[in-house]
């Protein structure tokens, strides 16, 4: 069953399949209020539980495979899903039942954040896992989001240094989706040194530059969490348009750097904060 395809009038579903930040910086908690403040009608499917605060993960408990499919079956045979953001899976097993849901349902706009490093630097992600993401889930994937490390990681070479070298990569990354329909690499370029970054989209095709200002805070907990699921959320608002994916991730982005510089304006733990994800929507503290 395919998921049908959003009206101009109405409200698009999204699902996060991923894990649980108690803290709300990263995870499902942060993608069902990315999907809200970019409105979108967000459901959630829980991967792995963390225990988790914005200085360490101390603790990962990932649910037996049957449930998270029973999760799965039971939401997609009743919800109509026009975008699925996938992130924390931390095991094979568990990457290998998404993909094998996903591709039941013919999941629509699947965003994978291939997520495998917290932002306080603990692993996220099985090394037995990466092969099975790369083999199993990579083809249900319409986009996928790494940032340099993981493209290292998943091309199995150092991550790239310089822009040139995230060119070459998002050029063999895109090699590892399926080359007969549109798939889209969305390659992050924050861990480049100087005051600007870059990120590169690429469908095989057309090779975008997204240049954006470096905006200087430590409150960057769940920021790969908080894109995926905002061009998530987006994809269906763009459906028709003029290059809609484009059109999408550049909104996204634009976003996100607003949920960064007023990241400020929240006090949550002693570590890597937040990021701001109402910032549009809530008053100014003083105002």
């Amino acid at each position: 069953m395919k998921s049908s395809p959003v009206r101009s009038s109405s409200v698009p579903n999204v699902v996060s399949i991923a894990g649980v930040d108690p803290s709300g910086g990263a995870g499902v908690f942060a993608d069902l209020k990315t999907f809200s403040a970019l409105g979108a009608y967000g459901c959630g499917v829980v991967a792995a539980l963390t225990a988790q605060s914005t200085q360490a993960v101390t603790g990962v408990h990932v649910p037996p495979t049957d449930f998270l499919r029973l999760q799965i079956d039971t939401l997609f045979s009743d919800v109509s899903l026009h975008a699925t953001k996938i992130g924390m899976l931390g095991s094979a097993e568990v990457t290998a039942t998404v993909a094998d849901r996903l591709g039941h349902w013919q999941a629509a706009n699947v965003v994978l954040d291939p997520v495998m490093v917290a932002k306080s630097g603990d692993s996220l992600l099985a090394k037995s896992a990466i092969n099975m993401m790369r083999d199993a889930l990579f083809p249900q994937a319409f986009m996928i989001t790494p940032n340099l490390p993981e493209a290292g990681v998943l091309l199995e070479q150092r991550a790239p240094e310089s822009v040139k070298e995230m060119y070459r990569a998002a050029e063999r990354l895109r090699e590892l989706l399926p080359l007969s329909s549109e798939r889209w690499v969305m390659l992050k370029g924050g861990h480049l040194p100087g005051n600007d970054l870059v990120d590169l989209l690429f469908d095989g095709d057309q090779m975008i530059e997204l240049p954006a200002p470096r905006i200087e805070t430590k409150n960057t907990h769940g920021t790969g969490c908080t894109l995926s699921s905002a061009i998530a959320a987006l994809l269906p608002h763009h459906t028709g348009g003029f290059r809609p994916v484009e059109a999408a991730v550049r909104q996204a982005r634009q976003w996100l750097l607003g949920a960064i510089a007023h990241s400020g304006e929240l006090s949550v733990g002693h570590g890597h904060g937040p990021v701001h994800h109402f910032h549009a929507m809530w008053p100014r503290p003083g105002a």
